[in-house]
């Protein structure tokens, strides 16, 4: 037997153990007899699951499909209804991707999705790795699937010291070498599994591993250390200002922003341009604006961002420069992304009649 034939073999028997049960997953049973999961909600999960941890994503999975329970239900749905949904997950450019993606399964592949990785990668939002996820979970195609868990088992396993992210090539290359022709879609799914609850960033749990006798990390006493990561830069600030605005009537001032750049087609409160320095007030109506003594803080992927937060009573007639305003009943601050709640969170406060 072979070092690969023996790392797969061991890996798959581990997870016909220890599989983690998931809304968007078989259990390795069905998958053994010809049984294949579902590709609409492999996809969804995966999309789901890009820069959001499972804790968080598997209640807002089964909420999603139950709205939308499959690729022609959510290629129907109207935008608006899909971004509310999401809102809280963040990187909102993948629910307008969704939303692209399905529509294009139903228009041009008769509702069904590609069972092959290249024919997966012409849809809209679907890039490599979640390509090869669809193609080796839903189809059981021998594809190499890496995400962050794979990268650090195969850096263990194979002791690949070169950090992150010029490791990459060589990471990839590894699990290329260890994916069987029998089970690669269960294969995909136990490395991840590895990663997730075992082979962990912080104190792996190497005397439970199934890889420890073929671990040249723990052999060598790198293990923990690995995988080896540059240094990141840090995230330049911006600072912005951001306007709550309320009639006696409840309604609330919002505007839904441009379709593309952050935080795309999501409704959110007014505010002005995010700058590198001092940011521009810019008032979406006129009013007596009160600055509230607390800012509101939020780290994306590529800056920091601090918000500065105005309120006002606005009056009945009040014609705004930017935005529109929603009748309380229709108001609901789950459907703001994350930074926009926070914005609230602060503002209502003060409109509660409490110090800001």
């Amino acid at each position: 037997m072979t070092e690969t034939d023996e790392v797969a073999s061991r890996l798959l028997a581990w997870y016909d153990r220890h599989a983690r049960i998931l809304p968007w997953r078989l259990p390795p049973d069905p998958g053994r007899t010809g049984a294949r999961a579902d590709p609409y909600r492999v996809w969804l999960s995966e999309v789901m699951l890009q820069q959001t941890t499972v804790a968080v994503v598997r209640d807002r999975f089964i909420r999603f499909v139950g709205c939308w329970p499959g690729v022609a239900d959510l290629a129907m749905a109207a935008d608006a209804e899909v971004m509310a949904e999401w809102a809280g997950l963040g990187y909102y450019a993948r629910a307008r991707n969704l939303l692209a993606c399905a529509r294009a399964v139903m228009r041009d592949h008769g509702g069904e999705f590609p069972r092959t990785r290249a024919a997966l990668l012409s849809l809209p939002g679907i890039g490599p790795y979640t390509a090869a996820a669809i193609a080796a979970i839903a189809f059981d195609a021998p594809e190499t699937v890496v995400d962050g868990n794979v990268e650090r088992v195969m850096a263990r396993l194979h002791d690949i010291r070169t950090p992150l992210p010029s490791a990459k090539p060589a990471l990839v290359a590894a699990a290329a070498g260890h994916v069987p022709r029998h089970r690669p879609g269960d294969h995909a799914q136990a490395l991840m599994d590895l990663g997730a609850t075992v082979c962990t960033p912080r104190a792996p749990a190497c005397g439970l591993c199934p890889l420890a006798p073929c671990c040249l990390g723990r052999a060598r006493g790198t293990a923990a250390g690995l995988p080896a990561r540059v240094a990141r830069e840090v995230r330049p600030l911006r600072l912005g200002h951001v306007y709550v605005g309320q009639r006696a009537d409840g309604a609330h001032l919002l505007e839904t922003r441009p379709a593309r750049g952050l935080l795309g087609g999501m409704t959110g409160w007014p505010g002005s341009d995010w700058a590198e320095g001092m940011a521009t007030p810019a008032p979406p109506a006129p009013g007596l604006w009160h600055p509230l003594n607390a800012e509101v803080r939020q780290v994306f992927t590529h800056f920091r961002l601090h918000l500065a937060v105005h309120v006002a009573h606005l009056p009945p007639d009040c014609a705004p420069l930017r935005g529109a305003f929603v009748p309380a009943a229709e108001f609901s601050a789950g459907a703001l992304p994350g930074v926009m709640r926070k914005v609230w969170l602060l503002a209502r406060q003060w409109f509660a009649g409490e110090p800001g």
